[in-house]
């Protein structure tokens, strides 16, 4: 007799505490999109003030309010078709040079943390790539690489191979003392000690790196396309054509998509960060 209470109130508080998790969790979510949202509302705001308020009514052209900006362009598929096209070409050059970022990357790092001396002779060479201007070096590129598409993805894989550089080495030397101590005892070979120890040791780094990698190859994307732009046109291309025209509702839709594109590619290389480094290691990263 005493047990049917016990069972009823135990299935009746189940379906509070599914409520009272739900509404925790899309509390949490409301909480960190409010922010975003208040900032693009004031963003907004901002944005108006200065187009009615500062410039005259003969110089508006040069900041048109958002309405005038999305009016003008998103109905228009002679603005709207080229622009997917040319994000699209500059989407698969960020992939290309992302992937070949994270190959030179890790492999650089790996022969770093193999041996002493090759840090010392080849991090230097890393910091440089990481320091000089880009600006300084897109002549070179150009002469020796052409203008097209091959000088667009050396320019991104330029700016984006320093994170996964770095990041990598730093989680290939995270491995604890005592289990390299236990490699050395039991006589395992550098393969065995790399790819059982330092590698998985250093997935957390590796994934770190490549999130940021992934953001700075669509800044290297849209620069190389801004500058090399024989072959198909990218958005930075587009960028370009429409400053020198004057074409200020296209610029700024440019503008507002090449944002979103880098928040997007971001977004995504994070969530797949904390994905898999939650499920592997057991622990959730924000």
């Amino acid at each position: 007799m005493t047990r049917e209470p016990m069972t009823v109130v135990a299935a009746r508080d189940t379906p509070a505490r599914e409520v009272t998790s739900f509404a925790k969790a899309a509390g949490a979510t409301g909480s960190r999109a409010l922010p975003i949202v208040l900032a693009l509302v004031g963003i907004v705001a901002i944005w108006y003030a200065v187009s009615y308020l500062l410039l005259s009514e003969d110089r508006r052209f040069l900041l048109p309010p958002p309405h005038q900006v999305l009016a003008e362009t998103l109905g228009n598929p002679q603005v709207i078709g080229p622009m997917l096209e040319a994000l699209g070409q500059t989407t698969a050059v960020a992939l290309i040079g992302l992937a070949l970022a994270v190959a030179i990357g890790m492999g650089w790092a790996i022969l770093m943390s193999q041996s002493t001396l090759a840090e010392k002779i080849l991090y230097p060479y890393a910091v440089i790539l990481q320091t000089i201007p880009i600006l300084a070096l897109t002549p070179l590129i150009g002469i020796w690489m052409g203008y097209g598409i091959p000088a667009r993805i050396v320019v991104c894989v330029i700016i984006a191979v320093f994170p996964m550089i770095s990041n990598t080495l730093f989680g290939l030397h995270s491995a604890e003392a005592s289990a390299h101590d236990l490699f050395t005892l039991n006589k395992a070979t550098r393969w065995q000690r790399l790819t059982k120890l330092q590698l998985p040791a250093a997935i957390p780094s590796i994934f770190t790196g490549l999130r940021n990698a992934a953001g700075l190859s669509v800044i290297g994307a849209i620069v190389g396309d801004f500058f090399f732009q024989q072959g198909s046109q990218g958005i930075g291309g587009l960028l370009r054509t429409y400053t020198l025209r004057l074409n200020m509702e296209s610029l700024f839709l440019a503008i507002i998509f090449t944002a979103l594109f880098g928040v997007i590619v971001f977004s995504i290389f994070a969530a797949l960060d904390r994905a898999v480094v939650g499920r592997l290691f057991g622990w959730k990263k924000r």
